[in-house]
């Protein structure tokens, strides 16, 4: 790729131009000065108000980005993107010893080669493998015993030679084991094209399905798929085809979503009874059900669409659980017949509770498992469907995440769960839903040794300034100070009721181990305290997420865990829109902030349809069409609301391929603040040109990224080893 030295100054064919008089650029004291973005002013008007966006060029086509010989305009896109990895690799030459030493760390507490837990389904047990220096998995089952011959289903390290990027994602196995349809995605986009591979003669057919959402399950006839297809343009799924492998006909439509605000797929369920095509917005469910031993038959609608009504399903036997907000704000759970399954003939199950939030369901033949939420912990409730008697798994942390791992099997009293906590590392466990025994499978190993003691590990609440008590979770290592002079990462989410629990990382002991505080802001937007949590951080709410943060950020200032010149912040995508809005709100209050992949220019891409993710989350941000909508989203939105002010020291990432937040918001977004900022801090642009949201694919690459991000927070923290 052709690389523009970040120190030219004056203009550049390709797009870095010098200021114009009277434009101004931070001269960083010390530092040579970032590059500087041209400047070509575009009106956008909408209700009668007209935004200047001067770097509105930098937005390309899926078409451009992937031609082979960029025209004009993607040239000057890759030179600027370019500069500003050079600049930031010039900016960081001092930190790559750092860098080497923390990825050969966070790499090194890896267990190269691994195996996961293999789990049984169909008389198969099925496990994840990984050989030592490979970055990719193997998947693999054996029959009826884990003693018998290995067979290899998919070995993607030599599936993706070749591939800079390389994704396998949806595999699903026939009902007679014979079969498997998989996904593969080779350029980040989340568009993958379906595969199948005999699993008897272990041939991977030519007959191949593109422009797919990858996962394709089976009817009982064994021939039969059904999957979805995406719009070329925004890449939403919006239609449904069922397929007859190896018959030569072309695929049928069977299902059609025109409301653009919806996302669909197909399943299967878990009694291999029904096909399912679920059609879900932010506020809405609807499902459709198909015998799947009649796979030629027609989709039946489960219950009629209603607005505000969210559901989920599933089945057993003869009966449909349904996991409802129908009257019931935390969900509450149902059952009726599997065939008669419209709404007027559910019955209560399990009641709505104010102070708990039902998250989901699973079933077995005698027991039913449901998973709960109360006082921003996770409960596993085991209920004897026979006897009536019901009991918790008892965890005994005061902060912890666990959650319902894979049990493709009905008729077993064996629950398999995952646990950790953020100094117990990953976890799988069987639990015998009769006698209460706990069986533990496997625990991460973190290669060179790790001692929970070592570590401590709290639930702190800060009260946010409407009085809110919000809640955190914090680790940090037994020796480290909470006097004021500790760094900390403070990290942070919010947004679609994703609940970041305190989960384990071996990566993270790289902070610790030199003295960081890590802390979790479960701030409102997420469901961490229930459904009411996620509805006071949304649409007209949506201020309260970014408060709640700055409100916990001064909170430890406040309470000595550290100082506001040793305070950093996370967040990535919708986290990343949290960066942008705390640095325009309180940017005195960080030292250094590390925002990914960030959605920080909320209202131009939430009034362009075109943009994968756009239309699906009215319910979400809201519509800039509407009038109310449109203000209140400019009022917060991170790249509108850039002024001339001091700002903290900055690392933005992106990836040119993303498809949820495009490259070109980050990038607008650092050009902007580049110009208005009037502090000799560091602002630094780092794109993955190779790359999509979630970064590397590989088990290893993607951690390169992790080590410029800690080494951009030790610099500033003086820490240099």
């Amino acid at each position: 790729m052709k690389r523009i030295n970040y120190l030219l100054s004056a203009a550049i064919i390709g797009g870095i131009a010098a200021c114009s008089p009277g434009e101004k650029v931070a001269e960083e004291a010390d530092l040579p000065p970032g590059p500087v973005a041209e400047k070509v002013p575009t009106e956008l008007t909408l209700h009668g108000d007209t935004r200047v966006d001067e770097y509105y060029w930098m937005r390309l086509t899926d078409e451009q980005k992937k031609a082979e010989q960029p025209d004009e305009q993607t040239q000057k896109v890759k030179d600027y993107l370019e500069a500003e990895n050079e600049y930031t690799s010039t900016l960081m030459s001092h930190t790559e010893e750092l860098q080497a030493k923390l990825y050969d760390e966070i790499v090194g507490r890896i267990k190269q080669t691994d195996e996961s837990v293999p789990y049984k389904n169909k008389g198969y047990w099925y496990y994840t493998r990984y050989e030592e220096g490979k970055e990719y998995p193997i998947y693999c089952r054996k029959r009826e015993s884990m003693d018998n011959e290995e067979e290899i289903l998919l070995n993607v390290n030599e599936m993706a030679v070749g591939h800079s990027y390389y994704q396998v994602s949806g595999r699903s196995i026939s009902p007679d084991n014979k079969w498997l349809s998989f996904g593969v995605d080779t350029l980040s986009r989340r568009v993958y094209t379906i595969y199948f591979k005999n699993l008897e003669t272990g041939e991977i057919l030519d007959e191949t399905i593109p422009n797919t959402s990858g996962f394709a399950p089976w009817a009982n006839d064994n021939k039969t798929i059904y999957y979805a297809t995406k719009n070329e343009v925004s890449l939403l799924p919006e239609k449904i085809w069922r397929y007859e492998r190896g018959a030569g006909a072309d695929a049928e439509m069977v299902y059609e979503e025109k409301d653009n605000t919806f996302y669909i797929g197909a399943y299967k369920t878990k009694s291999d009874k029904f096909i399912i095509i679920y059609s879900v917005s932010t506020l809405v469910s609807d499902y459709w059900i198909l015998d799947a031993n009649d796979p030629k038959g027609q989709f039946q609608q489960f219950s009629p669409r209603e607005q505000k009504h969210e559901y989920s399903i599933d089945h057993f036997g003869d009966k449909f659980y349904v996991t409802t907000n129908w009257d019931a704000q935390n969900f509450r759970l149902m059952e009726t017949p599997d065939t008669k399954t419209s709404k007027e003939n559910w019955t209560e199950v399990i009641p709505h509770r104010s102070d708990v939030l039902l998250e989901g369901i699973e079933l077995f033949g005698n027991h039913l498992v449901v998973d709960e939420r109360k006082g921003g912990l996770t409960y596993l409730r085991i209920m004897n469907q026979e006897s009536g008697d019901e009991h918790y798994v008892d965890f005994g942390e005061e902060a912890y995440l666990a959650y319902v791992s894979t049990n493709p099997e009905f008729n077993t009293n064996v629950l398999r769960y995952g646990y950790a906590s953020m100094t117990t590392p990953n976890s799988t466990f069987d639990y015998n839903m009769d006698t209460r025994e706990k069986t533990l499978l496997k625990q991460q190993e973190v290669v060179g040794g790790h001692n929970p003691e070592d570590y401590i590990t709290r639930r702190i609440y800060a009260e946010a300034r409407d009085g809110v008590q919000v809640p955190m979770s914090l680790v940090y290592k037994k020796d480290t100070p909470l006097d004021g002079t500790s760094p900390l990462l403070l990290y942070g989410y919010g947004s679609y009721g994703a609940t970041i629990d305190p989960y384990f990382s071996s990566t993270r002991l790289s902070l610790l181990d030199r003295g960081f505080v890590f802390a979790i802001a479960h701030i409102r937007g997420g469901q961490m305290l229930g459904r009411q949590w996620y509805e006071d951080g949304k649409m007209f709410k949506k201020k309260n997420t970014f408060l709640d943060f700055i409100d916990c950020g001064q909170f430890l200032v406040d309470n000595s865990y550290t100082s506001s010149d040793r305070l950093f912040a996370m967040g990535g995508s919708a986290g990343g829109l949290l960066m942008g809005a705390i640095v325009n709100i309180k940017p005195e209050l960080f030292e250094g902030v590390v925002a990914g992949v960030p959605f920080v220019d909320v209202v131009t891409t939430m009034a362009d349809e075109s943009i994968p993710l756009t239309s699906g989350e009215f319910d979400e941000w809201g519509n800039p069409q509407d009038l109310e909508s449109y203000e209140y989203m400019l009022s917060y939105s991170p790249y509108d609301n850039v002024s001339e002010q001091d700002y903290p020291h900055m690392l933005v990432t992106t990836g040119f391929f993303d498809s949820q937040v495009q490259y070109w918001e980050p990038a607008k977004w650092v050009a902007r603040l580049r110009e208005k900022k009037t502090d000799n801090n560091k602002l630094m642009l780092y794109t993955n040109m190779e790359f999509g949201h979630s970064g590397a694919s590989g088990r290893f690459e993607r951690y390169k990224e992790t080590a410029l991000e800690y080494a951009f927070m030790l610099d500033l923290a003086g820490i240099t080893n």
